[in-house]
């Protein structure tokens, strides 16, 4: 009898579970074993493994913000792992999240990513918005006591062009400009960047400084963190 050969599964390769053209280019959906995978443009962006830097990343921005009921805006939705933390939370007042990609949306609302992100899509707090970042900082009017973003692997490592003017002056003072007086930035990445910092600075924030998050092997990821000015 000729054995059943293994299934890319118990081999441990991804299997595409949805690819789709997006606005920016193709996003894929993969699971490897019991966790899922975004990869954009052939670019992996993020999994399910460990959400401790996306939590971090809600917190970090919390613990500095003197405000009852704080607003904060999370740019974008990826796995889910900031909006479900976000909402966790009771002392946020409103959540808004910004994420460009329609598929990413779907498999939230109606796909695998339901499993970590659903109960916080039910939070009449929380509202998704299917809409460039960069474009909103930029050209929006509303304004938040936090901006949580988390649309590239970092300032150095962007997923598309269109972002790379989000980490340098126009874009920083464009954020700058949607934090309500005292509010405060946070950036993740997944390496430190001090020459963020010193943009960061030369921006106007304030308190700028790095927090890390240990990882097995390689750099850690980090958050970059500033406060416009009261």
């Amino acid at each position: 009898m000729i054995p059943d050969l293994p299934t890319r599964e118990q081999t441990g390769e991804p299997v595409v579970l949805d690819r789709r053209d997006g606005p920016f280019g193709e996003v894929v959906l993969r699971r490897r074993g019991a966790d899922h995978e975004i990869i954009a443009n052939g670019c992996f962006l993020m999994d399910t493994a460990d959400g401790r830097s996306e939590r971090l990343l809600v917190d970090a921005a919390l613990e500095r913000l003197d405000a009852e009921r704080p607003s904060v805006l999370i740019g974008g939705l990826g796995v889910g792992f900031s909006l479900a933390h976000a909402a966790a939370e009771p002392r946020w007042g409103a959540i808004t999240v910004a994420e460009r990609e329609p598929a990413i949306i779907d498999w939230h609302r109606a796909g695998p990513l339901g499993a970590i992100s659903g109960p916080a899509l039910a939070d009449p707090r929380v509202v998704v918005r299917e809409l460039d970042l960069v474009a909103h900082l930029t050209t929006g009017e509303d304004s938040y006591d936090a901006l949580c973003l988390d649309i590239d692997n970092g300032p150095d490592w962007t997923v598309t062009e269109s972002n790379d003017g989000l980490y340098g002056p126009a874009g920083l003072a464009a954020a700058r400009a949607r934090l309500n007086p005292g509010g405060v930035l946070a950036v993740w990445s997944a390496q430190p960047s001090p020459a963020f910092e010193e943009a960061l600075r030369a921006a106007g924030f304030t308190e700028v400084h790095t927090v890390e998050v240990p990882v097995r092997r390689g750099v850690p990821d980090v958050v970059h963190l500033g406060r416009r000015p009261s």
